[in-house]
């Protein structure tokens, strides 16, 4: 027996014979299997598939999780979904009947599908595939925080919009530790944050370094860029370094951090990078900040020490997306540390 699985509109669970009639409305559906590499399924094909669901959910171990998709408004059996396991790997796919077609569902089996896998199977890693021209199949995997790792051309037997014998396939896939930051990224999203506008600065002094606003840079949603104050540090009229204060949350400022500093060479040593990011965390708090993320290089042994010292906890190293900047300039990975806004 499977175990059930709620998501907020369905409910996932175990095939039994009576789901007939449901499964072969949309198994025999040519328009609902045209990017399926199977059917349109006869009335013996759909009887056999309820079988093979149930016997999968009954084999001990179970290599193939094959979930009916029931609508809990109605109760209403609309599609089913799969995890096959192999070793530490799981494959996930699904199928929705076509009248409940670009309302989500999908992306709500999907999100279960990866959760059952890695935190109830404790899989490393999750792939999916689909014909390079299902557009509304791969956005869907792009959705729930899978990436694009390779296009098969000719990948397997034709689909049934094309008259050629092959069709080019995707390859998704998405590791438990991607899945992860994932989830930690939509939790940082939802921290509380205030920003009507760049605040009038009060006198940003410690007796040792001052701050002294070099610029206020509006965000902008597009690039994922958030407002930001830029500052130089100074120490008696001298500058010795510099810093950024990025005001919000959002994927991009989960790899970056919300504090960017540089002390030059000549002044390091003497604790200025920490005194800065103090300063900066006054502004921080008024904008109603409670927690910053401070990133850094896994060689910058200094930026490290700077971190433990503020009292930063490190989440993780974290693998850089290959659109972001500091991918692009040849990093691969990052240190990732959260620090209570004091």
């Amino acid at each position: 027996m499977i175990k059930p699985i709620d998501t907020p509109r369905l409910t996932l669970r175990q095939f039994e014979k009576s789901d007939f009639a449901a499964v072969h409305s949309y198994a025999s559906c040519e328009e609902n299997v045209t990017y399926m590499i199977w059917g349109p399924n006869s009335e013996k094909e759909t009887r056999d598939f309820i079988n093979l669901a149930i016997t999968e959910a009954n084999e001990k171990p179970c290599f193939n999780y094959i979930y009916a998709a029931d609508q809990k408004a109605t109760g209403a059996l609309i599609g089913s979904c799969n995890i096959t396991v192999s070793g530490s790997q799981g494959e996930i796919g699904w199928i929705l009947h076509r009248d409940y077609w670009q309302q989500g569902y999908g992306t709500e089996m999907g999100n279960a599908l990866l959760q059952f896998g890695f935190t109830e199977l404790g899989l490393h890693r999750i792939i999916a595939h689909c014909f390079a021209d299902n557009h509304a199949s791969y956005r869907l995997m792009e959705k729930i925080g899978m990436r694009r790792e390779g296009e098969f051309i000719e990948g397997r037997r034709a689909h049934r919009q094309t008259k050629r014998p092959y069709s080019d396939e995707l390859s998704y896939a998405v590791l438990s530790d991607e899945w992860e930051m994932r989830r930690e990224i939509n939790e940082y999203n939802a921290l509380p944050l205030s920003f009507d506008g760049f605040i009038e600065l009060p006198l940003l002094d410690d007796g040792v370094i001052s701050l002294v606003c070099t610029a206020k840079e509006p965000g902008e949603e597009r690039t994922m860029l958030v407002p930001t104050y830029s500052f130089d540090i100074y120490r008696k009229g001298r500058r010795v370094g510099d810093l950024n204060l990025r005001v919000g949350y959002n994927e991009r400022m989960y790899y970056t951090g919300q504090i960017g500093y540089n002390v030059d060479k000549k002044h390091r040593g003497n604790g200025y990078a920490g005194r800065a990011c103090m300063l900066a965390a006054r502004i921080a708090k008024a904008h109603g900040m409670e927690k910053l993320l401070i990133n850094n290089d896994q060689d910058n042994l200094a930026s490290m020490r700077v971190c433990e010292k503020l009292g930063a906890r490190l989440v993780r190293v974290a693998r850089l997306p290959q659109w972001h900047g500091l991918f692009k300039d040849g990093l691969r990975f990052v240190n990732i540390y959260e620090w209570d806004v004091p």
